[in-house]
């Protein structure tokens, strides 16, 4: 199938910045444009006629073809992110449109693939994430800027600081921000759990006992509070705090002393508190189980931390975050995800926020070990809400077709202004109007 040369939008295919190819029924490459050389090293005379896979040695040539699946399965591919090896070994990170080619009678004759070079907007999205991490923090959002802009100040003084956000929003990691950025950040960071351990088991952990407090114990053993000492006790699901402890803790917040099961004095402990609830504290106390004074004592300074589905421009960034983490905890080189992927994400509500993206990406470096991570390496339940790929492009049908949708679409880009949509074409003005008149 070779492209043939006497068409005026052949200059166009030539001249566009993203690579293009077509190849015929047998995958023998026929038609490789300027910037297709440019992106990938390789020659017009040393393209044609070979295999595609020959020239490209892409992710996708290990049975995942782009072009295959197109004419396999009668549809488009837009914007994949995947990576090809160039001749000195080294991967380039593109993103492919595809689509069959047809002749005017319906039938299939070859394919064709256009391939953007990434490795730029990648570079770009290291720095702009860079831009945007916060201690551990990453979000650009303007619900979290507002956090950012006075969590340094917030966390040089010893007030009590509250975290309310729903679960998987990160309040430990605004904890430990707090932390590393206070005064106390050379002394211990102690999480605790308050939800996670019955009400006998929780006192002990917190506040200690002394031996002989209860039959099995032998020897005195610190509570958190005071292997705090001097740093910060972070109580993580406060609002989980059963009623006799809530008694204790306010007793610590009002006096800085406490008594360790057993003991008959009191300790001392100079122990600033962060808490955190995805409970409605205010609702709990109208109920009468959370005592109103503790719930003062915590509320000093409160963020409310926004679930991700509030701070969606945030996902592509955290996306990055987990992907190099991933990347470098299993060993991995995974190039990110894929465009199709990133909208899906984008789309997602993520009723776990950002927990929930941490998990959905672990699973996916399960399945993607190199390369982008592609729709099939997500969990079942993600794949259930993916809609069909676009169209590429308008790359779809005979090459006549493609002329035709590019003169519309460029007379619409121009708004209506024809001599402009020629000089965007390189096409005289008797060639647009024939192509405007011509029927699909």
């Amino acid at each position: 199938m070779p492209f043939p040369r006497n068409l005026p939008l052949e200059d166009v295919f030539a001249s566009i910045a993203d690579g293009l190819f077509t190849v015929d029924a047998d995958w023998n490459i026929t038609y490789f444009n300027e910037s297709a050389q440019r992106i990938t090293g390789v020659s017009y005379a040393e393209a044609v006629g070979r295999k595609c896979w020959d020239v490209f040695r892409s992710s996708l040539c290990d049975g995942n073809c782009a072009v295959d699946h197109c004419l396999r399965r009668g549809v488009s591919i837009t914007n994949k992110s995947i990576f090809i090896i160039k001749n000195d070994g080294s991967r380039l990170p593109v993103s492919i449109s595809a689509s069959a080619l047809t002749n005017s009678d319906g039938e299939v004759v070859g394919g064709v693939e256009t391939f953007r070079d990434l490795t730029e907007i990648q570079a770009m999205r290291r720095k702009v994430k860079d831009l945007y991490r916060f201690e551990d923090i990453v979000g650009h959002s303007p619900s979290l800027d507002r956090i950012f802009r006075i969590l340094p100040q917030v966390s040089s003084s010893q007030a009590t600081t509250l975290l309310l956000g729903e679960s998987g929003t990160g309040k430990e990691l605004f904890a430990r921000a707090i932390h590393s950025l206070s005064p106390r950040r050379d002394k211990p960071f102690v999480p605790v759990n308050c939800g996670a351990l019955p009400e006998n088991l929780l006192e002990s952990e917190l506040f200690g006992y002394k031996a002989g407090a209860f039959t099995d114990a032998r020897h005195d053993k610190p509570g958190r509070l005071e292997m705090a000492e001097g740093g910060t006790v972070f109580l993580d699901e406060i609002g989980d705090l059963p009623g006799p402890l809530q008694v204790k803790l306010l007793r610590f917040l009002q006096e800085k002393t406490f008594e360790p099961l057993g003991g008959v004095a009191p300790v001392r402990a100079d122990v600033r508190v962060v808490a955190a609830t995805n409970r409605d504290l205010e609702k709990r106390v109208a109920d009468g189980r959370f005592r109103q004074d503790l719930f003062y004592r915590l509320n000093v300074v409160t963020f409310h931390l926004p679930p991700l589905r509030e701070r969606r421009e945030d996902i592509p960034l955290l996306v990055e975050h987990f992907v190099e983490q991933f990347n470098a905890i299993q060993g991995k080189q995974v190039q990110g995800v894929s465009e199709d992927v990133l909208l899906l994400l984008l789309r997602h509500d993520f009723p776990g926020n950002v927990r929930e993206l941490e998990n959905i990406l672990e699973y996916a470096f399960i399945l993607c070990s190199s390369g982008f991570i592609q729709q099939e390496h997500l969990p079942d339940s993600l794949q259930a809400g993916a809609e069909p790929a676009a169209s590429a492009g308008g790359l779809h049908g005979t090459l006549e077709e493609i002329k035709r949708r590019a003169a519309r679409h460029a007379v619409e880009r121009n708004q209506g202004r024809r001599m402009a949509a020629c000089r965007e074409l390189g096409i005289t003005k008797d060639t647009l109007r024939r192509l405007l008149d011509s029927k699909e």
